[in-house]
C-alpha cells in the first residue's frame, strides 16, 4: 500500500523520525485501551507520546491518516511475519505436503493474531470507519500476494495459484475480521482454528 494512499505528510527517514512516528502511533493505542478512537484527541496523542501538537502535524493532516497508517502497518507485518515462518518452515522439511503446511502456516497466522487481539480486533472495526475502498484493495491484495508466495512453491500454475491465494484469504480473512468484530474478546481460538481448516 503506497503511503501517499493515507496521506503521511512527511515520511520519516532517519531513525529519531521513524521513533517519533511510532511513538504517536503507540500512544493511540495506548489510549485506545481506554475509550473509543473517535473520543481520542489528537493533543492526548502527543502529550503521551512526548511530543509537541506541531509534531503530530509534521507527520499527519488528522487523525484519521495516523489510524490508516497503523492499519497498513499492523497488516504489512503480519504478511511479513507469516511469510518468514511459511518459507522457514518449507527450508527446513524435507517430506512436507502441502496440507500440512498450509495447516501449519494457518495456526501461525492465528497464533500471531491471537497474541495481538486487541490491536486486530480495533484494526477490523476501525478499518471500516477509515479506510476508503481503494487502501482496502490495497490492503487485501498485499495479503492475496503474501498466500501466493507461501502457495508457489507447491502451485506451478499461475491461474491456480491465484485462485487459490484469493481464496485462502477470503476465508481466512473472513473468520477472523466476522469473529473479532463480534466479539472483540473472543476466546475460542483453537476451534476458530478448526473452523478455517475445515475447508481445506
Amino acid at each position: 500500500m503506497a503511503l501517499a494512499s493515507i496521506n503521511v505528510r512527511r515520511k520519516p527517514r532517519q531513525s529519531r523520525a521513524r521513533m517519533t512516528q511510532e511513538a504517536l502511533m503507540e500512544s493511540f493505542v495506548r489510549l485506545l485501551h481506554e475509550r473509543t478512537a473517535h473520543e481520542i484527541t489528537i493533543r492526548e496523542i502527543t502529550e503521551l507520546a512526548g511530543v509537541g501538537l506541531g509534531t503530530f502535524y509534521e507527520y499527519f493532516s488528522k487523525k484519521e491518516d495516523l489510524i490508516a497508517l497503523l492499519i497498513h502497518q499492523q497488516v504489512k507485518t503480519n504478511a511479513e511475519t507469516v511469510q518468514s515462518y511459511a518459507q522457514s518452515l518449507y527450508e527446513l522439511s524435507t517430506n512436507l505436503v502441502l496440507g500440512d503446511y498450509l495447516q501449519q502456516v494457518i495456526h501461525f497466522q492465528l497464533q500471531e493474531m491471537q497474541a495481538q487481539q486487541f490491536l486486530w480486533a480495533q484494526s477490523f472495526l476501525l478499518e471500516r470507519q477509515i479506510s476508503s475502498i481503494e487502501i482496502y484493495q490495497k490492503s487485501y491484495a498485499m495479503m492475496v500476494q503474501m498466500w501466493r508466495s507461501i502457495l508457489a512453491p507447491f502451485v506451478q500454475d499461475d491461474e491456480q495459484l491465484q485462485r487459490m491465494s484469493l481464496n485462502i484469504q477470503r476465508i481466512c480473512y473472513g473468520f477472523i475480521s466476522q469473529t473479532l468484530l463480534i466479539e472483540p474478546e473472543f476466546k475460542d481460538w483453537d476451534d476458530l482454528n478448526q473452523s478455517i481448516l475445515s475447508f481445506f
